[in-house]
């Protein structure tokens, strides 16, 4: 069995694959199919058994965000196990060492563990989980685990950028080269994103979701966040923009899309470069509908109204971002002067 393992670790391409046309077995990932295979194959060996989902822990080396799985994005996952009375795909469990808690621990396989046990729940406690037993070092896993994950959707690329920030110092004694070539990454793709690993919470929390935040994005706001002067600023409208992300999700109104929050954190930024840069959006409803930037005694407002408009939003956020941006315009000039 450990053979196997290592082979899949040996053979499996890091590379996606190819979109396939949508069929039966189309959204199994690579290693998906590898398992599948080798029980469909009759490899039904003394490292073939069936668990209560209870009896494994789960590894926290995964980068998976368990504590968001649910029944609605397990939906389909669900109804396969339950009409073929078990998980077709085996996960892969290891021994816990004696004394530990619970007999296996989890390595690969979290969505399949959590529809089984949401089944056994939920009118069929006669289900079990199919797990393969292997031998594999913390290092192996991790390798495993994320060459399944990179097929998946439901992995969002920050969940998966910090699993390799904390990896690079657990696994490779802090090298970066190591990872890489561990993991077939280019030096710079593992850089961008461990860039996108240390984002701010507060700088987080301003996209609507986590998966909203990608590499591209911490590539715009790493150098803002590098100075101190930047960061500040950068972190102040990240907040104001989370309250307001959760004064929309409250209300139930359209949250801020992702392009006017980066422009926003960008332009929070820049404030205190050239005059032309300090400007500041004016949103209502999420949309930008004008601008506010300093002007010669003060500041300058345009706004651009059209019949949708909300005009009582409007001049709620209007004044709102006036006596904000008032005083930072009067500091920033109170400098300009001084320097």
């Amino acid at each position: 069995m450990a053979g196997f393992v290592r082979d899949i670790l040996a053979t499996l391409s890091y590379e996606p694959r190819p979109e396939l046309p949508h069929a039966a077995g189309a959204d199994l990932s690579r290693l998906d199919e590898r398992l599948a295979g080798f029980v469909q194959g009759g490899a039904r060996t003394r490292d073939t058994i069936s668990i209560r989902p209870g009896d494994c822990s789960v590894w926290d080396g995964n980068p998976r965000d368990i504590p968001g799985l649910s029944a609605e994005n397990c939906r389909s996952l669900i109804e396969s196990i339950a009409q073929e009375d078990g998980n077709r795909i085996p996960v892969l469990v290891r021994i816990n060492p004696p004394g530990a808690d619970r007999p296996y621990e989890l390595l690969v396989g979290s969505r399949r563990r959590f529809a089984v046990d949401w089944l056994n729940h939920n009118g069929r406690p006669e289900i079990r989980l199919n797990a393969l037993i292997v031998d594999l070092s913390d290092e192996e896993a991790f390798r495993l685990a994320d060459i399944e994950n990179r097929e998946r959707q439901d992995i969002t690329e920050l969940d998966r950028a910090r699993s390799y920030q904390n990896a690079v110092d657990r696994f490779y004694g802090g090298v970066q080269s190591r990872m890489a070539e561990a993991l077939n990454l280019s030096n710079s793709q593992l850089s961008r994103l461990l860039a996108l690993a240390q984002m701010p919470d507060e700088v987080v929390n301003a996209f609507s979701t986590r998966d909203e935040l990608r590499v591209r994005h911490s590539e715009v706001l790493t150098p803002l966040l590098r100075k101190p002067d930047q960061r500040e600023r950068v972190l102040a409208a990240a907040k104001a923009i989370g309250a307001e992300q959760e004064r929309l999700a409250a209300s139930g109104e359209r949250l801020i899309p992702t392009p006017t929050v980066l422009m926003q954190l960008k332009e929070a930024g820049l404030a205190g470069g050239s005059r032309t840069a300090r400007e500041w959006p004016i949103l209502s409803r999420g949309e930008k509908v004008g601008r506010v930037r300093p002007g010669r005694d003060g500041l300058t407002v345009e706004l651009t109204v059209s019949e949708e408009t909300d005009l009582d939003d409007l001049l709620i956020r209007l004044r709102a971002t006036i006596q904000e941006k008032r005083d930072l315009a009067m500091g920033t000039a109170i400098a300009d002067e001084s320097a």
